[in-house]
């Protein structure tokens, strides 16, 4: 059975493979729609397969808000060079309208989802038999609030959505908030939302930083009382090199060898738990402070106010945020 144009055509608007591969599926088919798409869906799980153990770190990832519900949709695949495709940018941005309407629970579910008599899952997988590279359906994200507001950041590799409590909210303060949280990252919206986790790991964190200066600060007074210059001898190398430039003398470089060897286990030993507890404490505010959302410096903001401030004033209140990123961070 002859193919006609008109037929590769119908064919590549709804799968979105290109027309040599429409046109070998519709020749192999004989016509038959259902069966050339069959067949393209087979191509792209067999190269899908191939090349699993491949990695895909490049991609697209694109986000909507609309009617107080909004999502992110990431789709990875292998090089810049098919992130960029306007075949594969149109690929998600169709999932990501597929998801608007659904608005489904969970990646499996958007996956799950049917698009032009295709699943979303089925999409990839045809796009990647298209291009030859591996691709996944990675992300999904999504809010329900008030108000909703997404950002596109350029390059369509980081996107966000940011969710107020009031529908009225002003739109430039909430927009600029979504800019915020895709450059700045927080970790939460302040230190009462941070993961418990989170908080362990980073206390943890920080008493161990304040053990190690502590005892680098009891080394350095120790060197200082026998006269020596610490910088002199903060490496054994140092310590060696210094001496053979005259800079110390034998003497000196085993006197601070021997305050190296042994100040630091005595250090540890008298540590004063309560202090390394209150610097700690400290610390810990301080990550709060730089990495929640509403204790962050606005970034739109000249004067250095922070968010909460700038949230304060335009009487808007912020409930929930998402963000998706391809970038290495």
């Amino acid at each position: 059975m002859a193919v006609t144009l008109a037929d590769i055509k119908k064919l590549r608007d709804i799968t979105g493979a290109g027309m040599m591969d429409v046109k070998k599926a519709l020749e192999e088919a004989n016509g038959d729609f259902e069966v050339a798409k069959d067949l393209l869906r087979k191509r792209g799980q067999a190269i899908a397969a191939k090349r699993g153990d491949r990695e895909a770190s490049e991609g697209c990832v694109l986000a909507k808000a609309e009617n107080g519900f909004g999502a992110i949709v990431a789709v990875k695949c292998e090089t810049d060079f098919v992130a960029k495709n306007a075949d594969f940018v149109a690929m998600v941005k169709k999932i990501l309208d597929a998801a608007m309407e659904h608005q489904p629970a969970s990646l499996d579910e958007l996956k799950a989802i049917k698009i032009d008599g295709f699943t979303a899952l089925d999409l990839v997988t045809e796009r990647s038999g298209v291009t030859g590279e591996k691709m996944e359906l990675s992300d999904y994200a999504f809010i329900r609030a008030a108000k909703v507001d997404a950002y596109n950041h350029l390059g369509n590799k980081l996107s966000s959505l940011v969710a107020a409590d009031n529908a009225d909210a002003d739109q430039d303060t909430v927009h600029g908030v979504s800019m915020q949280v895709a450059s700045m990252n927080p970790v939460a919206l302040d230190a009462d939302h941070v993961a418990q986790e989170v908080k362990d790991k980073e206390l943890a964190i920080a008493i161990d930083k304040t053990k190690q200066d502590e005892i680098a600060k009891a080394v350095e007074t120790a060197i200082r009382k026998a006269g020596i210059n610490p910088a002199h001898v903060d490496s054994d190398d140092h310590i060696a090199s210094n001496t053979a430039k005259g800079w110390l003398t034998e003497e000196q470089a085993e006197t601070a060898r021997q305050i190296r060897a042994t100040v630091p286990a005595e250090a540890e030993a008298n540590l004063n738990t309560k202090k390394i507890e209150m610097i700690a404490q400290g610390r810990l505010q301080k990550f709060f402070k730089e990495n929640t959302l509403v204790e962050q410096q606005y970034i739109m903001s000249e004067s250095k106010e922070l968010v909460k401030d700038v949230l304060k004033k335009a009487n808007v209140t912020i409930v929930d945020f998402k963000r998706v990123t391809l970038n290495q961070e």
